[in-house]
């Protein structure tokens, strides 16, 4: 590969990294090292086992991997670039290659597939060129997948405070429950075989922890004993819920 060839394929990788609008993608270490390995890798293509892909080739497919782009149409586009005639499986197996050389690299996401497909056939049939296509692919692909993380974030919050109000519930019902801290509490209430407990952190960072009547933070109840870690609390209580204890 010429050395001017090298260095617009090293200047096409930076410019299209830093386009990216989020601060957050462009200091992710994993985004760092596939632009690295990107790098390199097109240093190096003049060694690439692939001799039917030069660099305009290259760039094209692997752009439209994540992309939904029928393979038949993908390999007509090309096919109008310099180079020898490529098959569809030249093009299905080129990009595969592509996923299998790059743990990190940009794969389809099958929830985006219809949506992709849509807005690919809307624009070829307006007549947009297919790389142009391939530019507001990606852009709709990066604005979805957003909105999926924020829905999925959003879901799981909404669960974990469901999951929450239950717990509390439970524990205040009086029914046996796990490790639960009530709101603007820091301390943990469970009740193992009727009998309720409370973990209280310390300012060493361990936890001690009482046999307590109530669900009250004004309870002192009894210290039973200290301890490291949460689980090794459990441990005791899970042991102790069924032993014989003074009457209250």
């Amino acid at each position: 590969m010429a050395e001017d060839e090298r260095i617009w394929d090293v200047k096409r990788l930076l410019f299209e990294y830093v386009k990216s609008p989020s601060l957050r993608h462009l200091r992710d270490p994993h985004s760092i090292h596939k632009l690295a390995r990107d790098i390199v890798k097109a240093i190096d293509r003049g060694n690439s086992i692939w001799t039917k892909w030069d660099g305009q080739r290259e760039v094209v497919a692997k752009a439209a991997v994540p992309c939904w782009i029928p393979v038949e149409d993908l390999r007509d586009f090309l096919n109008r670039l310099p180079g020898p005639q490529l098959t569809t499986t030249d093009v299905e197996q080129r990009l595969r290659a592509f996923e299998e050389e790059d743990h990190f690299f940009e794969l389809p996401n099958e929830e985006l597939q219809a949506g992709c497909l849509a807005l690919y056939e809307q624009e070829k049939t307006q007549g947009t060129e297919l790389p142009a296509i391939i530019g507001l692919l990606r852009d709709h692909i990066e604005r979805e997948e957003e909105r999926i993380r924020v829905e999925r974030e959003e879901y799981l919050r909404q669960l974990r405070e469901q999951e929450q109000v239950a717990g509390e519930q439970r524990l205040l019902s009086g029914a046996d429950c796990k490790w639960t801290q009530l709101r603007k509490s820091k301390h943990w209430y469970c009740r193992k075989n009727g009998r309720t407990y409370r973990l209280s952190p310390t300012q060493d960072k361990m936890w001690h922890l009482f046999r307590v009547k109530t669900v009250s933070d004004e309870d002192d109840g009894d210290l039973l004993g200290k301890y490291q870690r949460r689980g090794d609390a459990t441990k005791v209580v899970s042991e102790m819920a069924y032993q014989p204890e003074p009457r209250w």
